[in-house]
């Protein structure tokens, strides 16, 4: 299982969760989600996006050390995908 760890440093990380062009969902954490989110569109980065293209970002939780980001990744990763997509569908729209 894993634990956080000290949660020291600056809070500057993300963890997202893309929604690919086939449905599927990809999670994953950077500094800055939209940035990150171009990458993958241009097939630079995770190995699954560059197969399942990504088509927007549905999920985002910031303000995260990069171990608070890790952990919480790993977490999401867990679920079930119905569990996951509860979640895309409680994030207040801005």
């Amino acid at each position: 299982m894993i634990r956080q760890i000290k949660s020291s440093g600056p809070k500057e990380w993300t963890v997202y969760i893309l929604r690919c062009q086939d449905g599927t969902l990809y999670t994953g954490i950077a500094k800055n989600a939209e940035i990150r989110f171009k990458q993958h569109q241009m097939g630079k980065g995770a190995a699954y996006t560059r197969i399942h293209p990504p088509q927007k970002i549905v999920f985002q939780e910031k303000g995260l050390t990069r171990s608070e980001a890790l952990v919480r990744e790993a977490a999401l990763k867990r679920l079930p995908k119905s569990k996951k997509e509860t979640l895309t569908r409680n994030v207040p729209r801005p």
